[in-house]
């Protein structure tokens, strides 16, 4: 496959970059054991529940085999999800050595923050902290905080170089604003990387919500000092403190089922992790091959720059012969999350075009078969919806029957694995009486809001992909302007009316086991209202 390039008059694919000669990374036995039992926990869960759908068939016909052949990749999407955590119980992760005390970095760190069109003031704050911190950790000397912009609109570019003029004057930080926003973010990144970033040994990224501490700062840095294969380590992340009571149950979700699905990631990923974009340290040497990524060939959606550029930069990096590491402990490492359904939908909406361009890239030549796996991944993340939508027509018109509850039950079980593994890990941690009884109610709250909340995503992704392949590009940040939409929760609403009429009308005896798909729906008004409502724990004392 051929990509043109961002320099009009280069043509490159993917295999005609650059390959310098660099350590071939080989997994260890620990990694080796952890994908096995990963391997044998997915395949098992996949084949238990996938034996229960087709034996419980109740007539086989042309819609049966349909509905079998997508709920089979769908399973051994949910079952990885569910080995991944019960691996992270099973292979937990070693404790790492920190640097000594008197420990120096040998090599400089450029600290990457990306903007583009962010409230300033707080981004101020963030950074005046961040210098804090490196100076306490005594990283001052060593590294250098450098802001890359891609900030547009008159207004905007005179409000944020008026809150880091202070800092810029000082000295603190350097700050450059690109007028021309070629390539997005991965282009202001190559820009700087292509006139700088020769200067430096490791470039740390962040994006404006991001938030690092010193000390975890220092321990990245002596941890890819002391392994010299290793071109990109990505710190796990803990989310903000939230403002509303949907920012709160993600973090709630965050904290229950974060811990073991992290660990589970890290232990059978080994050295082909993946990168989220930011929180992440890279080497300098390691990011040559990805720094200028190609653009696919065609107009968007699925042509033009690649949105999700962080999981492709990872590929490259592993092809490369550099180990990509996942360090999923969240000490002194967070990001902001959405705090509202919209901008959750929105955000979503820009991951699904990206993680669709990839059906283009997933054969690339060279990859490493665990990086097509987190290719594979990211796809299905989003077609998942879609297919699960189909499966839920075509079993509630009756188009599909099956006999029993069994599949259904083998379904929930296996959905339930991670919640059931962070519930362990909160009660290990909460031996007293009280304590005992908030890990049930977090494990509680969050079954249930994620179970009402469950349609609702459905529906938006399953939209989100439609729209894709339709060819609607959502494009970029684009400046504020009125917007057209129906009341919140109104879609959905009239969707789960439509669902529930058409099945009463084809199927009547499959409406009561629709309500759980269709209830959160109609109630979707009420309940989108509430979550974004301001959340207890945000109001002041």
């Amino acid at each position: 496959m051929t990509f043109q390039a961002r320099h009009p008059d280069v043509t490159c694919d993917l295999k005609a970059v650059r390959l310098a000669a660099k350590p071939v990374v080989r997994p260890s036995l620990p990694t080796r054991n952890a994908r096995i039992l990963f391997a044998v926990l997915t395949l098992g869960m996949t084949l238990l529940v996938g034996l229960g759908v087709i034996v419980n068939v109740a007539h086989w016909t042309a819609w049966s085999v349909l509905a079998v052949a997508l709920v089979l990749p769908s399973l051994l999407w949910i079952s990885g999800g569910a080995a991944t955590a019960l691996t992270g119980m099973l292979c937990p992760p070693r404790a790492e050595a920190g640097p000594p005390a008197v420990w120096c970095p040998a090599g400089r760190t450029a600290i990457l923050m990306l903007l583009c069109r962010e409230n300033p003031q707080p981004v101020a704050a963030a950074l005046t902290e961040l210098l804090r911190q490196t100076g306490k950790a005594g990283l001052g000397p060593s590294t250098r905080v450098i802001v890359l912009s891609d900030t547009f609109g008159a207004e905007a570019i005179a409000a944020e170089e008026s809150a880091l003029a202070p800092l810029i004057a000082a000295g603190l930080v350097d700050y450059r604003r690109r007028a021309d926003n070629t390539g997005r973010k991965p282009g202001n990144i190559a820009e700087w990387f292509d006139r700088a970033g020769q200067r430096f040994a490791y470039m740390l990224v962040m994006d404006a919500d991001s938030r690092m501490s010193g000390a975890r700062i220092r321990r990245m840095i002596w941890r890819m000092e002391q392994q010299p294969d290793l071109g990109l380590l990505q710190a796990g992340m803990a989310l903000l403190p939230a403002r509303s009571r949907f920012g709160q149950f993600q973090r709630t979700a965050s904290r229950l089922l974060g811990p073991h699905f992290g660990a589970g990631l890290a232990a059978w990923t080994g050295a082909t992790g993946n990168y989220w974009g930011h929180n992440a340290l890279i080497r300098t040497a390691a990011f040559t091959d990805a720094a200028h990524l190609p653009a696919l060939s065609g107009t968007a959606p699925f042509g033009g720059d690649i949105l999700s550029h962080d999981i492709i930069e990872a590929a490259v990096i592993r092809r490369g012969g550099w180990a990509v590491v996942f360090d999923p402990a969240a000490a002194g490492s967070a990001e902001d999350g959405p705090q509202d359904l919209a901008s959750y939908h929105r955000r979503n909406r820009r991951w699904c075009q990206g993680n669709l361009q990839h059906i283009r890239l997933i054969a690339a030549p060279g990859l490493h078969p665990i990086s097509r796996l987190h290719i594979a991944s990211g796809i299905f993340s989003f077609l998942a919806a879609p297919v699960w939508l189909i499966l839920v027509l075509m079993m509630g018109t009756g188009l599909v029957v099956l006999e029993g509850a069994v599949p259904l039950l083998l379904i929930v079980a296996v959905l339930l694995v991670p919640k059931i593994v962070g519930l362990q890990t909160l009660l290990k941690t909460r031996r007293t009486p009280r304590r005992t009884r908030l890990a049930f109610r977090t494990f509680s709250g969050e079954l249930l809001l994620s179970t009402l909340l469950a349609p609702l995503v459905m529906l938006h992704h399953s939209a989100a992909v439609l729209s894709v392949m339709m060819g609607r590009d959502c494009g970029w940040k684009q400046p504020d302007g009125p917007r057209r939409n129906l009341p919140q929760g109104f879609a959905e609403a009239l969707t789960g009316l439509t669902l529930i009429a058409l099945v009463f009308h084809l199927n009547p005896a499959a409406a009561i086991w629709l309500l759980p798909v269709a209830g959160p729906m109609i109630a979707a008004p009420l309940l989108i209202r509430w979550l974004n409502g301001i959340s207890p724990q945000a109001l002041p004392a």
